[in-house]
């Protein structure tokens, strides 16, 4: 089997970061073949720095011209959808950066898209490789928590409000909660075996990101800041459990970050933050943390598990249709927010 040829569409921050330096790091496995872009500025730097032998300001031009394996998708969120259903078309494996979409609907389609395709459709819900997600997991697969019926989602920044397309609604769909609160609340819900959710009741809140201040270290357009600063929310599922989220960008609140979740079931608890385990046992309460657990490169393991599944070595931690019950919440979650009603999923 020869090199898996692989091509990027978007070449920003997460792409190099995340996506275009890890797959170098398997340069006896794959090929970075080409890399597609609006900016001509990025496309130059990327092909500079990384050897893109094709470059395109438009992924239609890319998908007709060159032969690919493999994509991973890497825009802003307004694009994910467009640009993995022309992947998927063209015969391309995906690996979509999360969120999956700005649309229940539009995850929908690149589910079936990745159906009809018979190609691999996987999201960048890379906490799921990290090492407290896997040992939390493997002590609810392994029944040490029970029947997982409450718990809380919590992404929260201070002073973390980010730059660029970031703040822009319009581009993104909406902030602290579509952009590092749905990391938390896929986590949330692959632990709890992605149960149906089936009503929703949200808050959104724009009272801070509006202003400038010299707190926040990094620089944003506060003139034009059109998303929320925080999100809060309730979620119901079908086999009667609940989630509470918050996800916020600036909040005054003691910590500078708060990312974790907190679930409670009828054998125990867990709280991703720790690494912890919460029991009942032997006529006391115990808990439960390892001394020391592994922290690797979340996005690396991801990047190696989208690889192994390309050579039919194994299959990603997230499914089309897991995308399409995340962006079906988020949805709820902002409509719920604009209505100030609870919404039916």
């Amino acid at each position: 089997m020869g090199k898996l040829k692989i091509g990027i569409i978007g070449g920003g921050g997460i792409a190099q970061a995340a996506h275009i330096a890890n797959y170098k790091k398997h340069a006896d496995r794959v090929e970075l073949v080409a890399i597609a872009d609006v900016n001509e500025q990025t496309l130059k730097y990327n092909a500079e720095a990384h050897g893109f032998a094709h470059t395109f300001t438009d992924y239609n031009d890319m998908f007709a011209q060159v032969e690919l394996d493999a994509v991973s998708v890497c825009t802003p969120n307004k694009f994910h959808a467009p640009a993995a259903i022309a992947a998927l078309r063209a015969g391309c494996h995906v690996l979509c950066e999360k969120p999956p979409a700005m649309t229940a609907a539009e995850a929908v389609e690149m589910e079936l898209a990745a159906e009809a395709s018979g190609k691999i459709l996987a999201y960048g819900f890379n906490n799921r490789y990290k090492g407290r997600a896997q040992y939390i997991k493997r002590f609810i697969d392994n029944g040490e928590i029970g029947d997982i019926y409450a718990g809380r989602v919590t992404a929260m920044r201070r002073n973390g409000i980010p730059g660029g397309v970031f703040v822009n609604k319009e581009l993104q769909g909406g902030g602290p909660l579509i952009d590092i609160g749905v990391h938390m609340l896929d986590l949330a819900l692959w632990y709890m075996n992605f149960p149906k959710p089936v009503q929703v009741m949200g808050a959104t809140y724009r009272e801070l990101g509006t202003k400038p201040f010299e707190t926040v270290p990094t620089p944003w357009d506060y003139r034009n800041y059109t998303v929320e600063d925080l999100a809060m929310g309730m979620i119901r599922f079908e086999n009667g459990a609940t989630l509470l989220i918050e996800s916020s960008f600036i909040v005054h609140m003691p910590n500078h970050t708060n990312n974790t979740v907190l679930l409670h079931g009828t054998k125990g608890g867990c709280d991703f933050k720790t690494g912890a385990v919460f029991q009942n046992k032997f006529g006391t309460v115990v808990d439960i943390t390892a001394p020391k657990l592994p922290d690797p490169d979340s996005h690396q393991l991801q990047l190696e598990a989208f690889i192994d599944a390309l050579e039919g070595k194994g299959e990603m931690l997230s499914t089309p249709r897991q995308g399409v019950i995340v962006q079906q919440i988020l949805e709820a979650l902002y409509r719920s927010a604009e209505t100030g009603e609870a919404v039916n999923v």
